[in-house]
């Protein structure tokens, strides 16, 4: 028989508070078509993106997710001593070593959390969200913070007529903690390997490094396959989530699908039959794909401008690079 004490978890986990960080720039696609073959209609009409915003240097993702954390810790009605762990999503701090989220715990002055990265591309907020739940229930932690952050800014090409609109920057942060009832729902979440070449970094460092390509490293992508397969396997991963939750989709009050495309977005509402009644996030149209900033700045700025409110249901689903993907019920905070 084990000796080992059982944990003294909470037995279930919320959403407490929710802040986001745009950088101050904000970029038309006017600024694009400086250095693609387009036009500011095929732009709008391939992916619904007429602005997004470029951070400064300045605008570091360090303090990008400061600004966005100090937001979500005052929404949370806690301080930053009461935060046990953070946990960073981005594919875009360029020190491999150490974890970004160290340094932003010791910045907010959370004391002496756990800290550590991730890298799950677009669906990284929902693999945090995940973690920070498994960890309140756990025991392990009572308030843990999960960070959304990109300056895909610095990996953009902006001569790749697929790509060069796509991406923006920007932080987005949440804080996790206990609750009496379940306001997390089960994630449906997973990875498809084979497909990992559809969305890639276009060489590894080390080659940029060695003088194998004089060209930085960006992100790159087959647009058609990613789109089939966010449209037609991510509304099955989404319907999952309901599923597990046990809600239909009458039930919801707000969807908030990963901001990668308002074709994808538009296309997923559709296949799921979400009634009128529910509200729909669309901040890719100013905002671009930040990655896993993405979902927590599109929350953020449902509950700022009243789209959303507090006690809402929402279907949150992430997808992109690896392919992964990450889906689940929330009561927005």
């Amino acid at each position: 028989m084990s000796k080992i004490k059982p944990s003294k978890g909470a037995p279930y986990a919320r959403i407490m508070g929710v802040g986001g960080y745009r950088p101050t720039r904000v970029v038309p696609n006017e600024v694009i078509l400086e250095t693609i073959d387009s036009s500011d209609e095929w732009i709008r009409s391939r992916s619904g993106i007429a602005t997004r915003h470029w951070a400064s240097p300045e605008e570091t993702v360090a303090a990008m997710s400061i600004e966005a954390s100090g937001k979500a810790i005052a929404d949370a009605g806690v301080t930053p001593e009461q935060i046990d762990a953070v946990i960073v999503s981005t594919v875009s701090h360029f020190k491999q070593t150490p974890a970004i989220a160290t340094e932003i715990a010791d910045k907010i002055g959370a004391g002496k959390p756990a800290a550590f990265d991730i890298s799950a591309g677009c669906a990284g907020f929902g693999y945090g969200l995940t973690l920070a739940k498994g960890l309140v229930v756990e025991g392990s932690a009572e308030h843990v913070l999960v960070i959304g952050v990109e300056r895909l800014s610095d990996l953009t090409d902006l001569e790749d007529r697929a790509t060069a609109f796509l991406f923006g920057d920007g932080a987005g942060a949440v804080v996790v903690g206990p609750a009496k009832e379940p306001m997390i729902g089960p994630t449906v979440w997973g990875s498809e390997g084979d497909k990992a070449d559809t969305i890639k970094q276009t060489v590894p460092w080390d080659d940029y490094r060695d003088g194998t390509v004089e060209k930085f490293p960006a992100i790159t992508q087959e647009g058609q396959a990613v789109f089939r397969w966010a449209v037609f396997e991510m509304a099955k991963v989404a319907q999952q989530a309901l599923d597990a939750a046990g809600i239909g989709s009458e039930d919801l009050d707000v969807f908030i699908p990963h901001q990668a495309n308002m074709r994808i977005i538009d296309s997923m509402v559709k296949t799921l039959k979400l009634p009128e009644s529910v509200t729909v996030a669309r901040d890719v149209e100013t905002t671009g794909n930040t990655s896993a900033a993405s979902i927590p700045l599109a929350m953020e700025r449902l509950l700022a401008t009243g789209q959303a409110k507090s006690g809402d249901t929402a279907l949150v689903i992430g997808f992109g690079a690896g392919l992964v993907y990450a889906a689940t019920v929330v009561t927005l905070p």
